[in-house]
């Protein structure tokens, strides 16, 4: 087991960098076919990781949603549904959410140590929750769930928790889609917040892949030597996840 996952990064913004409006409905980014290929690069991960604010914001459920997918994993050993995680500062998480109650998958709760006790009892055995210290930091967490058996982590956002995984340099892959929409709204969440990150102009990050899925646009980068590496001994390079493997699988609003 390596000192943490092999992680990638997954978000789908607006044409301007925005994650969302500023409106309290979710704004619907993507498309059809573009969920589709997320929800097999969900069965494909062994956890996957959403800040609080999301939890709270998008009440998402975090499952596989395509069945043959589901049996794919059930079949060899492993879960419907990958762990769901996500970390919290003041333990503000309503045990009602879909995070917590739907499907059938794992939960784990990292949580500062000030607030982790009353949430542990809130949540009972709906969840794992971890105290996580004074402050919980990305690169904690992501050694606990390497000794948790967690080999493989997606991280869907948000952009809090997008800023820290590129700050503190622990992503190997980006996976980011563009939707044909301008949101035009400074209110909104953007896809990266302030931070001083390793990727410059004198220091750019590897573009692996760039395609078209319906009218979405899907860029695909190298973000660590783990992920050049693996993209140049896989047989004909690296290459977007074919849209044929991901047929059949439903569209998923707040999935």
């Amino acid at each position: 087991m390596t000192e943490r996952p092999y992680t990638v990064l997954s978000c789908c913004i607006s044409l301007d960098g925005y994650l969302d409006d500023a409106t309290d409905v979710r704004l619907r980014l993507s498309n059809d076919l573009d969920f589709a290929r997320v929800d097999a690069l969900r069965a494909g991960c062994d956890a996957i990781l959403v800040g609080a604010t999301t939890v709270r914001r998008d009440d998402p459920r975090l499952l596989v949603r395509a069945s043959a997918l589901r049996a794919a994993r059930v079949a060899a050993g492993r879960q419907p549904s990958p762990i769901r995680v996500t970390v919290t500062g003041t333990g503000a998480l309503d045990p009602g959410a879909r995070f917590f109650t739907a499907g059938d998958a794992a939960r784990v709760v990292y949580c500062a140590h000030a607030a982790a006790g009353r949430l542990g009892r809130r949540l009972g055995p709906l969840a794992t929750v971890v105290d996580a210290g004074p402050r919980p930091s990305m690169d904690r967490v992501v050694r606990d769930l390497a000794t948790r058996g967690v080999g493989r982590l997606l991280v869907e956002g948000g952009g809090a928790v997008l800023t820290q995984f590129l700050a503190d340099g622990l992503a190997d892959e980006l996976q980011l889609s563009v939707a044909p929409v301008l949101v035009g709204d400074s209110r909104a969440p953007r896809f990266v917040g302030d931070g001083r990150f390793r990727w410059a102009p004198s220091s750019r990050a590897v573009l692996l892949d760039a395609g078209a899925i319906g009218d979405v646009a899907l860029l695909r980068y190298a973000l660590s030597a783990r992920c050049t590496r693996a993209a140049s001994t896989a047989p004909g390079g690296a290459a977007v996840a074919p849209l044929a493997a991901t047929a059949g699988a439903p569209p998923h609003p707040g999935a």
